[in-house]
Order: structure tokens, then sequence, then C-alpha cells
């Protein structure tokens, strides 16, 4: 008789899920600053990058939390994501739209991390992992602030200059 899951074993799949989905975006970041057409574009994705390393750092700060070594699973719906911000990539080389689509992009995945990491503190309270939930509220202020910032480009800059 197969063993009864609980939210312990959810909180480490939901870990293990952001910690691939965080090494893709990692990977990811770069290739999209090279595309931007702007300045502000390329810096806000660099900028991210480097976030998003700490991010990883925190994430396997967490592992070592719950007593787990640093292991992504794989997660579909960030793979999704990410190939569609390389369809806009090929799609809208060269295009006065490239930009706006690569901040859209950006943003889905902002979102999934945003819900990630909403989820994953409020299971880390439920489960009493207090010194796991400033590392998860770390990365979540962080994505959420990224989030207003490719907001702000998009509206100041890339989607004018798009229209």
């Amino acid at each position: 008789m197969p063993t009864e899951k609980t939210l312990n074993d959810l909180f480490l799949d939901t870990v293990k899920d952001i910690y691939y989905a965080e090494k893709q975006i990692l990977k990811a970041l770069p290739k999209m600053a090279r595309a931007a057409q702007s300045e502000e574009g390329k810096a806000s994705f660099l900028q991210h990058r480097d976030e998003t390393q700490g991010q990883i750092e925190r994430l396997e700060q967490v592992f070592e939390i719950l007593g787990k070594p640093p292991r992504g699973k794989t997660c579909e719906a960030i793979q999704g994501l990410i190939g569609e911000s390389q369809e806009i990539m090929e799609e809208f080389k060269d295009s006065l739209a490239l930009d706006a689509g690569l901040i859209s992009s950006a943003q889905a995945v902002e979102h999934y991390e945003i819900a990630r990491y909403g989820t994953l503190i409020a299971w880390a309270n439920q489960l009493g992992l207090k010194d796991a939930v400033p590392l998860l509220k770390q990365n979540l202020a962080e994505e959420e602030a990224t989030d207003k910032k490719l907001t702000a480009l998009a509206t100041t800059a890339a989607n004018v200059k798009a229209a």
C-alpha cells in the first residue's frame, strides 16, 4: 500500500519545481538581454539574472533547512513560458514590437514565480518552517519588484515604440 502524501511532500515537490524553474530562467535571461533592442531592456534582464542567482542560493538554503539535497524537478510550465519567449525572439526579431513581446513573456514568468513563492510561504508557515519563510519572502519581494519594473518599462517605452 502506497504511503500517503503530506503537505511536507507537496512543499518539497514545489521547492524542487521552483528551483528547476529558477535555473532555467537563469539560462534564458542572457539570451533575452542579447535580443532586447533598448538599453533599458538589456539592463533589466541582466539585473534580474543577478537577482535570480541570489534566489537560487536562497532556495538551496531552504533545501538545507529541509535536510534535502538541492535538486530540481522538471517544470513543464516554465519550459512552456521560456519557449514562448524564444518564439517571440525569432518571430519578432528586428521588429519594433520585440521589446514589448520580451517584456510580456518575462512578466508571464514573473507571475508564475510570484504564485509559486506565495504558495510556498503559506505552506512553510503552516508547516512551522520558520527559517524558510524569510528566504521565500525575499524571493517573492524581488519577483514582485521585477514585475513592477517591467510594467513601467513596457508602459513608458516598449509599448509606445511597438505602437
